[in-house]
């Protein structure tokens, strides 16, 4: 009976949504936004005031000069999170969030995982205005903020000297010498273009990946837009593309025009400017901030109140957060609790702490749209309609009979055998299983390699007799589970986009951001800890008995 109790437990926490809207998602949404407002809108949410802070922090402490390779790095991750969150707006016709997709494919506990970090991903920052949704606004302020900040990499070019990238320590004692206030200067590491070295450029990366969050809230507008199957994976690459060039150009100028350990954190720009000559810049570098932080407070109270309205509405958190205003139709119950968790967060955290404890939070949501990608290509067809049509009943019929002939087959050879030769030309749900748990063994392996990676790099790479073993091992079982994946069939159906290469574009994902959460402190995954516990405590208290696929 205890066993059969489990096995009950374990089928609650991985039961999985249909891709079939429920009752209360279908809103009669009017589509108005196309590829352009989408594109404005990733923008307004990603490009924050970060650009004006974060930059410093990291240029000066921990990247240097090299912080513009952090960015590329940052953004090949965000590029490949993109693809794998476009496909996934692309297979659902209304409003979806990572919560949503991991609900689909990898079930209800890693949904909730999803969704809950999630919400701290989007509530840093957040302030609830009492402003209409307007378009026009996001262009106004989005327009001035690329402006304005384009204005600063011009600047620094112009400006700007290449020495500054080759920096020694006679330059660094010079300028110790005729500062006045030498207290502030940072530290000089080892001078050059990589004073910090390589494990620098990935900290930095870590760190500069907080740019890049906010081209999610695309996705949440697919129920909006004129073409979602078109216009979200081309707005989501040129809002990333339009970020990175941006914090690149930035970074660059920045590190030109000034000496890395002469930054000032808080007011970087306006420090910079002062030190060229070029003090009436000032002014304008405080109207890109004010843009910055409006068109950014814009565009986060749009699609944290939604991840957490959808997440009570499911039933993993309180249902009275779903909540709707009878006249106006927006969730006020959720807005109303993401702006008072906002206000708690900011007096509880500095904002080094916080982009550490977001950018764990978000890499991690990213790894499940990239691990849900990867497991739902591999499953039998779903539709997305309520009634079942003929032809689904057709395939069903068809899945059935695949999945007895696999049954009939005599012997662990077989079973065996099937894992690299397939005998049916379409998925089965057996060969969905497979796909399931070879997927959850690669994520455990990734994990394993990047903590090796990321905790002993320099004897590792010395030749180290043991970790080198360990390391080669993992990557063996890495490629022999991969190739196990590669032979399953997947999905016929015809999709709008399709992530390409699969399986190894979404294992290179997870693989990126897995090894970017390693570089995170102690002191981030302990706050991390914290937070998740919390939404553990709630969910196993509350939502597990109130979900909707219990009821």
């Amino acid at each position: 009976m205890r066993c059969q109790d489990v096995h009950q437990f374990g089928q609650k926490l991985l039961r999985r949504r249909q891709l079939k809207p429920t009752e209360g998602s279908e809103s009669p949404k009017a589509r108005h936004l196309n590829t352009l407002d989408l594109v404005v809108l990733g923008v307004a949410s990603t490009l924050g005031a970060g650009v004006y802070i974060l930059v410093g922090e990291v240029a000066m402490f921990i990247a240097g000069p090299a912080i513009v390779i952090s960015f590329l790095v940052a953004a090949l991750s965000s590029v490949l999170s993109g693809l794998c969150y476009a496909e996934f707006g692309t297979r659902v016709s209304w409003t979806g969030s990572a919560h949503l997709y991991s609900y689909i494919s990898v079930g209800e506990l890693w949904a909730f995982v999803t969704g809950w970090n999630l919400i701290l991903a989007y509530v840093i920052g957040l302030l609830v205005l009492g402003a209409p949704e307007s378009t026009l606004l996001y262009r106004v302020f989005t327009g001035i903020k690329v402006l304005v900040l384009s204005f600063v990499i011009i600047s620094g070019f112009v400006k700007g000297d290449l020495h500054n990238w080759k920096l020694t320590e006679q330059d660094y004692t010079l300028n110790t010498s005729e500062s006045i206030g030498t207290s502030r200067l940072g530290p000089l590491g080892s001078g050059g273009f990589v004073p910090f070295g390589f494990d620098g450029i990935l900290q930095g990366a870590a760190m500069c990946f907080y740019m890049f969050i906010g081209f999610d809230a695309i996705v949440t507008k697919g129920e909006e837009a004129l073409n979602p199957q078109r216009s979200i994976p081309v707005s989501t690459m040129i809002t990333i593309f339009i970020c990175f060039l941006v914090c690149f150009g930035v970074s660059a100028a920045l590190t030109l025009m000034v000496p890395y350990y002469q930054i000032h954190p808080e007011s970087l720009l306006q420090e910079a400017f002062l030190l060229v000559g070029w003090g009436p810049a000032r002014y304008v570098v405080a109207v890109g901030t004010l843009c910055a932080l409006t068109s950014s407070l814009l565009g986060d109270m749009f699609p944290m109140p939604q991840v957490i309205y959808v997440m009570a509405e499911d039933g993993l958190l309180f249902r009275g957060l779903a909540q709707i205003h009878a006249h106006t139709g927006t969730p006020v119950m959720a807005i109303m609790s993401s702006g008072n968790l906002a206000v708690v967060m900011a007096l509880l955290f500095k904002f080094s702490d916080l982009v550490d404890l977001l950018s764990i939070g978000t890499l991690l949501a990213y790894s499940l749209v990239a691990l849900s990608v990867l497991a739902l290509r591999y499953q039998p067809d779903q539709k997305f309609s309520k009634e079942k049509t003929e032809e689904e009943i057709e395939m069903k019929l068809k899945v059935e009979e695949n999945i007895s002939e696999l049954v009939s087959e005599a012997g662990n050879s077989n079973i065996l055998k099937s894992l690299w030769f397939p005998t049916s030309t379409i998925p089965t749900r057996k060969s969905g299983q497979i796909v399931y748990g070879c997927a959850f063994l690669l994520v455990l392996l990734l994990i394993i390699l990047s903590l090796i990676l990321a905790q002993w790099p320099s004897q590792l790479f010395s030749g180290d007799p043991v970790l080198t073993t360990v390391a080669v091992l993992l990557l063996l079982l890495i490629n022999g589970v991969t190739i196990i994946i590669w032979r399953q069939r997947q999905s016929p159906s015809p999709l709008p986009f399709r992530v390409p290469a699969l399986p190894v574009l979404p294992l290179v994902s997870i693989f990126l951001n897995v090894y970017l959460m390693m570089q995170m402190t102690s002191g981030a995954w302990i706050q991390f800890s914290v937070w998740n516990a919390i939404g553990f405590a709630i969910y196993f208290g509350y939502g597990i008995r109130h979900s909707l696929e219990e009821n």
